[in-house]
């Protein structure tokens, strides 16, 4: 972690991740993209998700999850990068024909590093294969759900998840949230664990940099008005008033389960996440 100097109030306990390690070079032109922002309006040009605008400008980095088509090729890695779109790192592999693509960075992956995606590869960090070959005990990221889709959990900074048992064409994975999850063993899957494990630790310090982030600023239910919100209202600092948590317009936030009783994937759950206990 980068830790700053404190010349300001706001500089006193920001923190930063240190970037130093990473390649300082333009991203391929190939492989980015303008995505225009849409600043939380939906296509009317309202807003659906409040709080959100403005922004540093970014170009999309199109990072390659599936990486199907380059089964049975090698490659090599180039670079390690930042990339504003994700809390992870990227890497830039140059594969054995020529062509050049984005894929996310493990932790500890060096520069020059072979890798392979394949049916059964060697048990390296960055080689990609099915889960059905991945022994018990080994950490794993970006892994598939529908066959062919390419990655989809596990791609955020520092997280993985572990092989816990093969059985019935089922791999059983430990998710970071603690949830055993059954997987198609036929599904692929990148061995290691995601970079950028101190993502976790950045204190962002001032408002400002919040701003950079394309985020808002919040104001607190209770600082409102009582025709603006349900906890709006009272003289000084009050209770909330209402026998539930809600939302600015009356919905319960706490204390009520929101997932689907019979959503289709519940029978792949083996075991629930464990909550988080309070205090």
């Amino acid at each position: 972690m980068k830790r700053f100097k404190p010349y300001t109030q706001s500089r006193r306990h920001m923190t930063s991740v240190d970037y130093s390690g990473l390649d300082k070079v333009k991203p391929m032109k190939s492989a980015t993209k303008v995505i225009k922002k849409s600043s939380g309006r939906n296509n009317l040009g309202r807003i659906t998700v409040r709080h959100q605008g403005g922004g540093v400008k970014r170009r999309y980095r199109e990072v390659d999850f599936k990486q199907t088509d380059k089964i049975g090729t090698k490659g090599r890695v180039e670079t390690v990068e930042y990339d504003p779109n994700r809390s992870a790192f990227i890497m830039k592999v140059l594969y054995d024909d020529g062509d050049r693509k984005y894929v996310l960075a493990p932790t500890n992956i060096e520069i020059g590093k072979r890798i392979i995606i394949a049916e059964k590869a060697p048990l390296e960090v960055g080689n990609r294969m099915k889960l059905e070959n991945i022994p018990v005990g080994y950490f794993i990221h970006n892994v598939e759900l529908n066959t062919g889709k390419g990655g989809q959990i596990i791609r955020s900074a520092g997280s993985q998840a572990q092989v816990l048992a093969h059985e019935g064409g089922y791999t059983n994975l430990k998710l970071p949230s603690g949830e055993v999850r059954k997987v198609l063993s036929r599904n692929f899957a990148s061995l290691g664990q995601i970079s950028n494990t101190e993502h976790n630790l950045i204190v962002v310090g001032k408002a400002g940099r919040k701003r950079l982030m394309g985020i808002r600023p919040t104001v607190r239910g209770t600082a409102m008005n009582p025709v603006d919100h349900p906890y709006g209202g009272g003289e000084g600092k009050t209770q909330r008033g209402t026998k539930r948590p809600k939302d600015k317009w009356g919905n319960i936030t706490g204390g009520r389960k929101t997932r689907k009783k019979k959503k289709a994937s519940n029978r792949h759950i083996v075991k629930r996440r464990t909550p988080k206990r309070k205090g």
